[in-house]
């Protein structure tokens, strides 16, 4: 097999992958912003409901950093591949299960613990996910396509966001009794299918010639978590520099969906919305990568942390239309224009901080601790900042605006490593 076909069959495998895992992750936050309150946490108060779901979403996130931890040091040591392998598997099963897990009505109490144990283990195998497949992404690169490369994973994403939105969206055109009883799960089954196709997929990839390369020096090999953590800067910054697309990702989405169904627009309405935002998502990613390969990573990302700090509250305002194209609309400034001109290349900048013996650990840790600090709890934060605000968003804008100084600042004090050769750091 020639160069550029294995660093095809790479990147796809790596793309493949993600998009099931995060269309997973992506399913469990929409459900829990319109299904989950009702059908695990029914309650008096829509607002503890919503509470309770948005606290079962961020559960997941508690995991994500220990399954960085422990996944990343496999893809360290044994190889990308196989943890690529183990956390398609466990995401999958865990995914499968949600499906048919019976509701609060019907086994009581057991039915959230049930959901509670699931959400950690897709929280586990999410947390290897990342660091794994960028490492394999990006050590089959080319120098002065890192970016590129990376933000096709975001493309993975992104057509798992569609691909969640869009069939949360049409089963959520049956009745509504229908649709909260049997209609939810049906998205959740079908991961069958994504899971068998990217499990084919990732089974024939190559392991990567840095980590081979790697694998075959005679040095003492150190374990990876502690070479990560020899460099505490790079790991402080790595992880506060995610803070901005991390919130604001949660708060533009899946709170977005909250906030619209909160104020009577359908559920179908806001799901259209975040499909809309997606599909804009596949085609902006690679674009921000390619353009970080040419101008460098610092200047891209910083565009974005502005541009959101600058959008939020005009995102809210159209929320605040309850027309359906505005919300749509509100939801692309936020998300892919915004958010994603950060994310898209947030594990490629992280990949270039850590050497190849400890590359999956530090991109897991950085980008896990950064999910489990910021965006897992965005959703349940919001939630809080606009009951204590009589309705009205503006402290969850400012809560954004926050996080985007914050990455800002963090951004500034890490090296930008555009165009430069990867090697060990």
């Amino acid at each position: 097999m020639d160069l550029a076909s294995t660093r095809r069959r790479a990147v796809l495998g790596a793309s493949v992958g993600t998009l099931l895992e995060y269309y997973d992750y992506y399913l469990f936050g929409l459900a829990a912003a319109v299904v989950f309150p009702k059908t695990f946490f029914p309650s008096s108060d829509p607002v503890a409901s919503e509470l309770a779901s948005f606290a079962t979403f961020a559960v997941g996130f508690v995991l994500r950093p220990l399954g960085g931890i422990v996944l990343g040091h496999i893809a360290d040591r044994a190889g990308r591949k196989t943890a690529l392998i183990i956390t398609i598997v466990s995401m999958g099963i865990a995914t499968m299960l949600i499906g048919v897990l019976p509701g609060y009505d019907q086994i009581g109490v057991a039915a959230p613990i049930c959901l509670v144990l699931l959400r950690l283990v897709q929280g586990f195998a999410t947390g290897g996910e990342m660091g794994s497949a960028t490492s394999l992404a990006i050590e089959h690169a080319p120098p002065d396509r890192r970016g590129l490369y990376g933000a096709l994973l975001l493309s993975g994403s992104g057509v798992a966001l569609f691909l969640s939105s869009g069939l949360m969206d049409l089963v959520s055109l049956l009745p509504d009794g229908q649709f909260r009883s049997w209609g939810w799960r049906i998205p959740f089954l079908l991961s069958v299918v994504l899971l068998v196709a990217g499990l084919v997929i990732r089974w024939k990839v190559p392991e990567t010639p840095e980590f081979e390369r790697a694998r075959k020096a005679e040095r003492p090999r150190r374990a990876p978590l502690l070479v990560v953590l020899r460099r505490p800067k790079m790991l402080v910054f790595g992880i506060l520099f995610g803070f901005a697309n991390s919130i604001g990702g949660y708060v533009v989405t899946t709170y977005g969906t909250a906030y619209l169904t909160g104020r009577g627009v359908s559920a179908s309405v806001a799901y259209t919305a975040t499909m809309v935002a997606a599909g804009v998502q596949i085609v902006l990613a690679p674009t921000w990568g390619a353009l970080s390969d040419r101008i460098g990573r610092r200047p891209v990302f910083l565009g974005g942390c502005a541009a959101l700090a600058v959008l939020i509250f005009p995102v809210f305002w159209l929320y605040n239309t309850e027309n359906a194209v505005l919300a749509a609309v509100a939801m692309v400034l936020g998300f892919p224009v915004a958010v994603l001109a950060m994310s898209a290349l947030s594990q490629t900048i992280l990949s270039e901080l850590f050497g190849t013996e400890a590359r999956a650990t530090g991109i897991s840790m950085g980008y896990q601790f950064t999910a489990v600090l910021a965006g897992g709890f965005a959703p349940a934060i919001s939630t809080a900042l606009v009951a204590a605000g009589g309705g009205q968003a503006w402290g969850v804008c400012l809560y954004v605006i926050g996080a985007c100084v914050l990455s800002g600042l963090s951004m500034l004090m890490l090296p930008d490593r555009a165009g430069q050769e990867l090697g060990a750091k």
